[in-house]
């Protein structure tokens, strides 16, 4: 097994599923284009959001959170990695194709549950017609996200990461042709969704073989493995429950507001762009790395992954949430407005992406500091923890939109959001040095906060330059480009004379990320 170098794992997911998140962009530009708003949008998202809401558990969700430990220390001892594999593949197998089967058979009922609004009129049978062609999806995302696993417990990163992006990629290139021979958008679309399961699932399939693990349907059993495997993952899943429970809540206090829940939206848009890109190439990088340490009993290089995986979130985190606190009304009025997306809608928006901005750091803090739990198969801490950020979530969207309406789901949001790294940090003391910044990190950190202020400072004073040219159809990009160009430049000039970080470190993680 290859070692490991968090900088170059984390760059390389993190530039994957930018390119993800970009074509994800293009591909609902398209679907608005070519299907655009009405009753068969509308069912076409009901329908996908069901394949999507399960995989929250059975692939990126609970199920990782308890495999990828379990077969990192695996690895690391020796201890045949590949029957548990695949053992709880055969397992997986068998509870996803139960649920598909069930799912299909009572695909109204479940239509119903989750999109009650349709009943009676002709987006409910469209929906239900659209839920069975697009549910298989949920079998092949989630065998593909065990094989991803594997891939990642291993050091090989790029497949694994790579693999979203073939979905986004596979529907714009049906869409288009199927606009271009004169065939219906949203059949192609439908479609093609299973089949980017099943081309995503071949693509870490192949990886996996490369790197020479046979990882195969064997029958299922129910061994003390297993068990393990599954008492660590319920937790998990309920806490995935718990992060549904905040979002609904979210929208139910928008709701009572014209036009809340689509600026809550879009400002969600914007700030889960650099949450996506670093807090989830930091969780899949560290989590594998971390449980081998700990197999191994080597916490001085656990310390420093942490620290370091800390040090790299913060270093990216810290001036995007500075950029979106600074200069919001920019951002959202070049990307956004046009159309029935007007002034008003702008200002809104981008009061809700200075709030999100402000917890932006608290975000990604959280996926480096749940990979210490789950690193030691500790799922129900985070759970417990997570139950706390619901109530403080809850009791603050809810009392203070009494005072000051709809803008207190964001507020809330982000209370939240600070309120569960406390209660993160607190609950790994008792790990020890491992769950401590280590010297680097603790010199590095207040100099990424002093070039993030120079940044914001420069970034305020260049955009009184750049704003005339907002209100010119054409030049806002070049507007909003100089303003992005100006702050990257005096962040990465300021950070290195500082000494938060060394471009050779950058540089070095690039070439390693390409070998």
């Amino acid at each position: 097994m290859r070692p490991v170098r968090l900088s170059s794992g984390i760059l390389t997911v993190g530039a994957w599923t930018l390119l993800s998140r970009l074509l994800g962009f293009g591909r609902d530009v398209i679907i608005a284009g070519l299907v655009g708003p009405g009753n068969v949008m509308d069912a076409f998202v009901a329908a996908f959001r069901l394949p999507n809401m399960f995989r929250r558990f059975f692939a990126e969700g609970a199920f990782n959170a308890a495999f990828v430990p379990m077969f990192s220390k695996r690895i690391e001892a020796d201890d045949q990695p590949e029957a548990f594999a695949s053992l709880a593949l055969s397992g997986l197998s068998l509870v996803v194709l139960v649920l598909t089967a069930l799912a299909m058979i009572f695909m109204p009922a479940l239509v119903y549950a989750t999109a009650e609004g349709f009943s009676g009129d002709r987006r409910f049978d469209i929906t239900v017609e659209f839920g069975r062609i697009v549910f298989p999806y949920i079998l092949f995302i989630s065998l593909a996200a065990l094989f991803s696993g594997v891939l990642n417990a291993t050091g090989r990163f790029a497949a694994a990461a790579a693999a979203p992006v073939l979905l986004n990629f596979m529907l714009i290139i049906a869409m288009l042709a199927a606009w271009q021979f004169g065939g219906r958008a949203v059949t192609a679309l439908v479609w093609t969704i299973p089949f980017a399961g099943i081309a995503q699932l071949a693509l870490v399939w192949v990886a996996t073989k490369q790197t020479g693990l046979n990882i195969r349907i064997v029958r299922p059993r129910w061994t003390p493995e297993i068990a393990q495997l599954v008492r660590v993952a319920i937790p998990a899943a309920l806490a995935g429950g718990v992060v549904q429970i905040n979002l609904l809540v979210g929208q139910l206090v928008a709701s009572q507001y014209q036009g809340a829940i689509s600026w809550l939206y879009t400002a969600d848009r914007l700030y889960q762009l650099p949450l996506g890109v670093v807090g989830i190439a930091v969780g899949i990088v560290l989590l594998p790395d971390l449980s081998r340490r700990l197999q191994a009993a080597d916490e001085k290089g656990a310390k420093n992954a942490f620290s370091r995986a800390s040090e790299i979130s913060l270093a990216l985190t810290i001036p995007c949430a500075v950029a979106l606190v600074i200069i919001p009304l920019p951002i959202v009025a070049v990307l956004f407005e046009r159309g029935a997306f007007d002034t008003d809608d702008t200002a809104a928006t981008a009061l809700a992406v200075t709030i999100y901005g402000l917890g932006l750091p608290a975000f990604v803090l959280q996926k480096v500091l749940q990979p210490l739990f789950f690193a030691r198969e500790d799922t129900k801490s985070p759970f417990r923890y997570a139950l706390v950020a619901m109530v403080i979530n809850a009791v603050l969207a809810v009392g203070l939109a009494f005072f000051i309406g709809w803008i207190a789901s964001a507020i809330a949001t982000t209370a939240a959001g600070w309120a569960m790294v406390w209660l993160l940090a607190r609950g790994a003391r008792p790990m020890g040095e491992v769950a401590r910044f280590d010297a680097r990190l603790r010199r590095r950190v207040w100099r990424v906060c002093l070039a993030s202020a120079v940044m914001g400072g420069v970034l305020w004073m260049v955009s009184a330059f750049f704003t005339p040219l907002f209100g010119l159809t054409g030049w806002r990009w070049v507007g909003l480009f100089g303003m992005v160009g100006a702050g990257m430049g005096t962040y990465l000039a300021v950070g290195h004379l500082l000494g938060a970080f060394k471009l050779s470190e950058f540089r070095s993680a690039m070439r390693r990320s390409r070998d």
